[in-house]
């Protein structure tokens, strides 16, 4: 006949005192506290497996963290999974690793990966800040914690309406792109079967497009004299007059390395993971922007940089928006932007007549057509050469204060 054993009460517990060995106090249905001998209290289950038959002890908690009453519940629990033929002890480790699983993968985790994974690719520094800055303002306040697999377009919008409300629609399209990359990231890892955010933006209005300042070709000379008069660092003003002769973006511009660039073919050819199209681009350069890296050698021939940052650490390119900040305080806020720059240079080749392919070719932009594509990288170069030639010339005659296009009809235009 079993032994009916008496349940154990609060007052009891209290009073139970180490001695000098661990001592087991039984509730019933296995369940017992354990006094050690160091006065520590720890509720523990004896059960036999359901599986191995073999005497096992699950161990919930200490007392008073743990009180009679939730053990007694944790108790019946454990004794219903062995109903159903369930050990509790591996129940309760699965748990645990799926809580662990849970936490290795939270969107917050995943990001952490994927910004390494960006880094290692050789994206550039600030932009990766930027990227993660804006995460961390609108994103991860909302989400960070939220296991991947979890997530869904209903938290990721809840997450933007503020942002939306405000009107800060840019933002709100930037910060889905990055989300983005990092839910496609985990199902690239296998880690999601796919990404339920991929069409959010959808439901936000999309922000207006709106052109970067400029100035007509006319107004380059004035220009021209307001940067060479500008109380400027001279790599400043050559970094300008570089992006300018290259059709580059600035970030491209002050991202150039002396390992990119071919002295003697004359030819700078920026690597797929600098260029916002993710494909190299190769540009033939002028005698003009050959003779701005003449002047940079005896600035920067120990960087790997032609354009190192001009403050600490020297290890470094020069922020892409130092330009911006020197054209401002030229007079030319609100006129003109460095980006800008680009939209001045096609604006002169097109109304000079050159090929608008060929224009498109200089500037980077992706023709969608694929086989024209491959046809610019084949056959363009040449004519990309003469073109950039032209438009040096171009630039030369702006500082020296001589620019028309209608006076420049002379130069060989080629519409090939």
């Amino acid at each position: 006949m079993a032994i009916k054993i008496p349940p154990l009460t609060d007052t009891q517990i209290k009073s139970f005192k180490p001695i000098d060995k661990d001592k087991k106090y039984f509730d019933g249905g296995g369940l017992f506290l354990l006094v050690k001998v160091n006065g520590v209290k720890s509720w523990r289950l004896k059960y036999n497996s359901p599986l191995t038959k073999k005497e096992k002890l699950l161990t919930f908690g200490n007392y008073p963290d743990i009180s009679l009453q939730q053990a007694r519940k944790l108790r019946d629990k454990a004794r219903e999974l062995i109903k159903q033929g369930v050990d509790p002890q591996e129940h309760k480790k699965e748990l645990e690793q799926k809580k662990q699983l849970e936490i290795d993968n939270s969107f917050y985790a995943i990001a952490l990966q994927w910004k390494d994974f960006k880094v290692k690719q050789g994206i550039h520094d600030r932009t990766i800040a930027l990227a993660w800055g804006m995460l961390n303002n609108h994103l991860f306040p909302y989400i960070k914690d939220i296991p991947i697999n979890q997530i869904t377009a209903v938290k990721v919008i809840n997450a933007l309406q503020p942002l939306h409300e405000s009107n800060k629609l840019e933002t709100v399209k930037q910060v889905c792109s990055r989300a983005n990359e990092i839910m496609y990231y985990a199902v690239n890892k296998g880690i999601i079967d796919n990404n339920p955010i991929a069409k959010v933006t959808a439901v936000f209005s999309k922000p207006k497009s709106k052109s970067r300042p400029t100035i007509k070709p006319d107004e380059l000379p004035d220009f021209m004299k307001a940067l060479s008069m500008a109380n400027i660092e001279l790599q400043t003003k050559l970094v300008i007059e570089w992006q300018l002769l290259t059709l580059t973006r600035p970030s491209e511009a002050v991202g150039a390395k002396w390992e990119e660039i071919d002295l003697k073919a004359n030819l700078w050819t920026i690597p797929s993971e600098r260029m916002k199209m993710d494909r190299a681009h190769a540009i033939p350069l002028s005698k003009q922007a050959m003779r701005i890296l003449e002047v940079m050698k005896h600035i920067s021939a120990r960087s790997e940089y032609v354009f190192p940052s001009i403050k600490p650490p020297y290890n470094q390119p020069m922020n892409s928006q130092t330009a911006n900040m020197a054209i401002k305080r030229m007079g030319y806020k609100d006129k003109l932007v460095a980006h800008g720059l680009r939209a001045l240079a096609s604006t002169a080749l097109n109304e000079q007549g050159f090929n608008y392919d060929v224009i498109e070719s200089a500037l980077s932009h992706v023709d969608k057509n694929a086989v024209r594509r491959a046809y610019n990288r084949a056959e363009y170069e040449q004519q990309k050469r003469v073109m950039l030639d032209w438009w040096g010339d171009f630039v030369e005659q702006a500082s020296n204060g001589n620019v028309s296009i209608s006076g420049t009809k002379s130069f060989k235009v080629i519409n090939g």
